[in-house]
């Protein structure tokens, strides 16, 4: 729901040829069904549900990206729970994979916007690089090299399939083991359209004629994209593209909205600890931008009803507290930050104070101070909940 700033439309106007450029499947055309996939695919979706993989053995992609939470994470905790005994809690909510088809690779727009990339800082080129860092990382999947994870992979029951696609040497060099595991992830996620970007949800068959939005519903929509109400279209497209593209409900850049600290993350009982976004703390080579300390990337809203918690954090469990958040940070703080003894709020708890500077404050909805109306009304926070509803896959009449 950030504003629109510098570089916002300049991008928008490019993303036609950056979705061309980046290889992206097209949107026309039908969609392949289950049976249809390649046998590549085939195996990046055995890839992707073997808990074997992992040091736990007890833990698989898809336990963090659950296909009943569009593929987020499958519980309701702020972070997921990895490593050997599974009990090694991680440091960020995993988010969904629906519709990162489309994601265009991270880089600098001409005004100097950083837009694109998987993962909430950007840091994976796609869905190849996006799938091994669970794999490696410890308080996830927990293996402590491509070797470890290659020498489980030859013990799976598709490892003839994989030998049979990849040669008699599949196997050999550990590293091209792992490349070659991870090329079949990523055409799963990016051949398996009907599950991971089908574009049936209620909103689609609205904009297709298909089908009517109720009173409420329409409310909220009227509201989402009001730049004078909740201004969400302004980060989250709403619209078909001129081509006809079905809205993605991201524009791909980044912002900082200053989301409250989540003590349920064990990092965070370190004072000195901050998850900085695209500057840190799991991102390093942009660790000199202090301009973009505490931006983290605009998400899809398709699907969201289903992926609470909400935020890099997981700091919000439910939709309509994340959307009061939004309109309410700034009129009422004392409801999201803490408030010390002589009653002063301390806002922006999770950012260093040398930062709090690049929280998004000029715009609608975060315009606003102590005092002010916000943006929404209960109610009217009630029709942008609703309406967000609609954006939920698999939609039946």
């Amino acid at each position: 729901m950030a504003p629109q700033r510098p570089g916002r439309a300049t991008f928008l106007a490019l993303l036609p040829l950056l979705l061309v450029a980046g290889g992206s499947v097209r949107l026309s055309g039908a969609e392949p069904a289950r049976g249809e996939l390649s046998a590549l695919a085939r195996l990046g979706d055995a890839i992707f549900h073997d808990t074997s993989l992992s040091s736990s053995g007890r833990m698989a992609c898809a336990t963090c990206h659950d296909a009943s939470r569009a593929f987020a994470g499958a519980d309701d905790l702020a972070v997921p729970l990895g490593g050997p005994t599974l009990a090694t809690p991680g440091l960020r909510n995993a988010p969904s994979l629906k519709y990162l088809a489309w994601n265009p690779a991270f880089s600098f727009d001409t005004e100097g916007t950083p837009v694109g990339g998987m993962d909430r800082d950007g840091r994976a080129t796609g869905f190849a690089d996006q799938a091994r860092g669970p794999l490696l990382a410890p308080f996830e999947m927990g293996n402590l090299s491509a070797d470890d994870v290659v020498a489980k992979m030859k013990r799976a029951d598709y490892a003839g399939e994989f030998r049979h696609l990849f040669g008699d040497k599949a196997f050999d060099d550990g590293a091209q083991a792992l490349g070659s595991a991870l090329l079949a992830v990523q055409q799963f996620e990016r051949e398996d359209t009907a599950t991971f970007a089908p574009f049936n949800s209620k909103y689609d068959a609205y904009l297709a004629g298909d089908a009517q939005l109720s009173e409420e519903e329409a409310r909220g929509l009227r509201l989402f994209e009001d730049p004078q109400k909740g201004n969400c279209a302004a980060c989250h497209p709403s619209r078909r593209a001129d081509d006809g593209t079905p809205p993605l409900f991201t524009d791909f850049t980044y912002d900082n909205i200053g989301v409250p600290r989540n003590p349920e993350i064990a990092a965070n009982a370190d004072p000195k600890y901050y998850d900085l976004g695209l500057c840190g703390s799991l991102r390093t080579d942009l660790a000199d931008r202090r301009d973009l300390c505490g931006l983290f990337k605009v998400p899809t809203l398709r699907n969201v009803a289903l992926t609470a918690p909400y935020f890099h954090n997981g700091r919000f469990k439910t939709l309509r507290e994340a959307v009061e958040f939004y309109v309410r940070r700034d009129t009422h703080p004392e409801e999201w930050y803490p408030v010390g003894a002589d009653g002063t709020v301390h806002k922006y708890d999770d950012l260093p104070p040398e930062f709090v500077h690049n929280v998004n404050t000029d715009e609608v909805p975060y315009d606003r101070h102590p005092g002010d109306l916000p943006a929404l009304s209960p109610s009217e926070i009630n029709a942008v909940v609703a309406f967000l509803q609609t954006l939920t896959d698999d939609y039946r009449k």
